[in-house]
């Protein structure tokens, strides 16, 4: 009831209001709306429990760049400092975990806290805000006039003579790699991107965040992506690196202890903000500005570049080993799907056009490096904090934003119960998702680490649901896959079908421990050893 004034307003005016069955939910959906449109997406929620329960999202949103403003009621300003229903410091909770967090305590500042807050979601690196607003302020009189519509400043390109250092660089190394990070995923840097790609001739890696870069006239100069485990074709390639050209990166993506740990690597930091420095990661150029625009100067005054012809080998062979990672195996183990299985069949069934939301788990591992996306945020990932729960409510935020079209959405069985309530919410909409839940029982990211750390899983395990009742019971269609060959058929059936569907894949995970390898080092080593002695 704190907040209920802006509710009864939206009754007859203003953006529209969906009602979401958990606060969590709604701060995942408004930061999924802020990621694929570049604009934040606003989540309102009441007193108490109804702020608190931002928390897991608003911290997502502001670790993955992603622009949200949140707005929550609060008691009465008399009633602040009493131990009285629901009253608590919303501005102080939320202030580490946001980029701006504030009370409004006055009626008159209503309008500049507002556009204050949308500024801040949106300025340099993206993320969360917070307004709290006592139950007396919203009720209360106002002869403010609102703020108008602040544009946002237009950043240009980096400094000439800074460009002209980095192409030198570049020019003059032997294997220069570019690392995609999810800024330089976002659409209009991502088109900018493969301009200087077909260009130059440079290899590239993207993050998990930074999905879509790639093109399909891009294949042959592309070495999949990195992030969490240590031995991936890209990993090996950034490590025969002498010039790492990183676009939009953030280092919360990918720790740089992982592809410079030894800090033999010259680094070019391409990006809106300054490099965040640690000791892995120490830019001998920044080029900071506008990341589509300073792109366009590279471009232009460049030529492609020569490899090192010792190295060529290399990037044959990793090309190679790429490719074939991501083949399914032929021998099937048992009547479970293998998840190489599942990802080939769903990229053959999808446009490109088709937004994909994944969740974590041992799912987003398998989706993060096989499924091939040629779309800026076709492929939406949680990253930078890996949040369970994520995959359902921004498809919900993905059908709003492109209403009508479809979406698929990917999880574990896990997961998806930790967001599964809002399966009443795409009912609701006749929102067109199809969601498949990897099905195992068991939180097994987590087990397969284990069992490679102690040979022994615990507090992993839980109850299996049946999936198409529960999908039955909201309204919505549910379907199994009872063996590999049903796979097609249903995943089909699935897309063809109008509203939300539930698809549930008994998964074989047998093969996890291979993704993981890099927990012991000598693997790393022994897949580089073998790289160099084969160029020989």
């Amino acid at each position: 009831a704190k907040i209920d004034a802006v509710f009864d307003v939206l009754k007859d005016k203003g953006p529209e209001l969906i009602v979401c069955r958990h606060e969590q939910n709604a701060a995942f959906m408004a930061a999924a709306v802020g990621r694929l449109t570049g604009k934040p997406g606003v989540c309102l929620v009441t007193s108490g429990p109804g702020a608190s329960n931002l928390a897991t999202g608003l911290v997502t949103a502001n670790t993955e760049g992603d622009p949200v403003v949140a707005l929550a009621g609060a008691v009465k300003r008399a009633d602040r400092l009493k131990k009285t229903h629901q009253s608590m410091d919303n501005a102080a909770l939320f202030q580490p975990i946001t980029k701006y967090s504030a009370e409004v305590e006055d009626s008159n500042n209503i309008p500049e806290a507002v556009t204050n807050a949308f500024r801040a979601a949106s300025a340099g690196q993206a993320g969360a805000a917070f307004l709290s607003f006592p139950q007396d302020v919203t009720a209360g009189p106002a002869t403010a006039k609102p703020v108008g519509t602040m544009p946002t400043p237009k950043m240009g390109p980096a400094p000439d003579e800074q460009i002209s250092a980095a192409i030198a660089k570049i020019h003059n190394a032997n294997l220069p790699v570019v690392l995609v990070g999810m800024k330089g995923g976002r659409p209009e840097a991502a088109e900018a991107v493969r301009r200087l790609l077909r260009k130059v001739k440079l290899p590239f890696v993207e993050t998990y965040q930074a999905a879509g870069t790639l093109s399909h006239d891009l294949e042959d100069q592309y070495f999949g992506r990195i992030g969490l485990f240590r031995n991936q074709p890209g990993d090996i390639l950034l490590e025969k690196a002498d010039v790492v050209l990183t676009i939009g990166y953030d280092p919360i993506e990918y720790d740089p202890v992982f592809w410079n740990g030894k800090g033999e690597r010259s680094i070019i930091h391409l990006d809106e903000i300054q490099a965040d420095i640690d000791h892995d990661y120490q830019p001998d150029i920044e080029l900071i500005g506008d990341i589509a625009a300073t792109l366009d100067h590279i471009e232009h005054d460049s030529l492609p570049v020569t490899i090192d012809k010792s190295l060529v080998p290399v990037l044959h062979q990793l090309s190679k080993a790429l490719e074939e990672q991501s083949r399914p195996p032929k021998e099937k183990k048992s009547d479970l799907v293998h998840p190489l299985d599942i990802i080939q069949e769903l990229r053959s069934l999808v446009s490109d056009d088709i937004t994909v939301t994944c969740d974590i788990g041992s799912h987003a591992i398998w989706m993060s490096r096989y499924f091939r996306c040629y779309r800026p945020l076709g492929l939406l990932i949680s990253n930078g904090m890996q949040t369970l729960g994520v995959a359902l409510p921004w498809a919900i935020a993905a059908s709003l934003v492109n209403p009508g079209k479809k979406v698929v959405s990917v999880s574990g069985d896990g997961g998806f119960l930790f967001s599964a309530m809002e399966l009443e919410t795409a009912v609701r909409l006749k929102a067109p998702i199809v969601h498949l839940v990897w099905n195992d029982s068991t939180y097994d990211m987590v087990a397969f680490q284990q069992e490679m750390k102690y040979n022994r899983t615990s507090g992993v395990d839980f109850g299996n649901i049946d999936i198409v009742k529960y999908a039955e019971s909201f309204g919505a269609k549910g379907l199994r896959v009872n063996s590999p060959d049903e796979l097609a058929d249903v995943l089909k059936q699935g897309l063809d079908a109008e509203g939300p569907v539930l698809i549930d894949i008994p998964v074989d995970y047998s093969d996890n421990v291979h993704l993981a390898d890099q927990r012991f080092p000598k693997a790393f080593e022994e897949q580089l050893k073998k790289v160099t002695s084969n160029q020989s």
